[in-house]
């Protein structure tokens, strides 16, 4: 994997909720498209409708608190949000998003809605490419990556499966 991500960014504060993220009332469905056109109504009811692939969330402390609703981060990467950028993040909100194979990296960066922001997430380096800033995060090692370019953690193991590879090598 390159391991590097390029985007638009949309900035959140602090303590974004799961409930902000996909509301409760649309969790009925199984329809990856449905979850979508409601991504983030809680917080910015025009997100859904002007999110675009590639777009990266920045966001303060706490990303993803509330209740573990693994819908939350699947409705986001099923937007186009390709990675989210959080000073912290609930624990399970991140391990469900690892398990999806949306990136979520920990660190505090300074951006606004608008910006381009790219991500190395083999060296650490985040750049605000917009305002000319550069930041730093702890890289992501080579088996947490190959889980990220399989797509997510059941689709690593089943490729482990198919090829032998355990993730102990990592």
């Amino acid at each position: 994997m390159e391991g590097i991500i390029r985007g638009r960014v949309w900035r959140f504060g602090d303590n974004v909720d799961t409930d902000m993220i996909i509301p409760g009332r649309y969790l009925r469905t199984f329809s990856l498209d449905e979850l979508a056109s409601h991504v983030m109504e809680g917080a910015r009811p025009e997100f859904a409708s002007q999110v675009r692939k590639g777009d990266i969330i920045v966001a303060g402390r706490n990303f993803g608190c509330g209740s573990s609703r693994e819908q939350a981060p699947v409705a986001l990467k099923h937007a186009g949000v390709v990675a989210i950028i959080a000073e912290s993040f609930a624990r399970i909100f991140y391990r469900n998003a690892i398990n999806i194979g949306l990136p979520v990296i920990m660190a505090k960066v300074e951006a606004d809605d608008g910006d381009e922001v790219s991500v190395d997430l083999r060296s650490g380096q985040i750049r605000n490419l917009t305002a000319g800033s550069e930041y730093r995060m702890k890289p992501f090692n080579e088996y947490m990556l190959s889980i990220l370019e399989d797509g997510g953690l059941v689709n690593h193991y089943l490729k482990t499966l198919d090829t032998g590879i355990s993730g102990d090598e990592g």
